[in-house]
This record gives C-alpha cells, sequence and structure tokens, in this order.
C-alpha cells in the first residue's frame, strides 16, 4: 500500500480502529498508524497534511 492508495488505507484504519472517531485524531497519530499497517510500504517521510487530510476523510466517509 502506498500513500497514494487513500481509500485502502482508509478502510485498513477503519478495520484496525473501528472504535476510533477520525474526526478527532491528530495527524501524528494518524500517521504512525499508516505507516504501522501491515500491507504499507512507502517511504514513511513522504505523508504530508494534504494526504493525511484525503485519508482522514476518507476514513471518516467509511465510518459513516
Amino acid at each position: 500500500m502506498k500513500w497514494t492508495d487513500i481509500t485502502a488505507i482508509a478502510e485498513a484504519l477503519y478495520d484496525k480502529h473501528p472504535d476510533i472517531d477520525p474526526a478527532t485524531i491528530r495527524f501524528t497519530d494518524l500517521h504512525n498508524w499508516i505507516v504501522d499497517l501491515a500491507e504499507f510500504d512507502d517511504d514513511h517521510t513522504r505523508g504530508g497534511e494534504k494526504v493525511l487530510e484525503a485519508i482522514q476523510q476518507a476514513w471518516i466517509d467509511e465510518a459513516k
């Protein structure tokens, strides 16, 4: 999984953390959770704010 796989990352986060409200996540925590996903194999330093915002929004949409 790469940073560009926004929907797949959001789905994996939803599956791994079903009781978390994604709207309340700090970006530092979100970044750490993403790079800790077993399927994630991209450069850890490339997850900028815009990518994290997109992933967070996709996670919020997935949780609805």
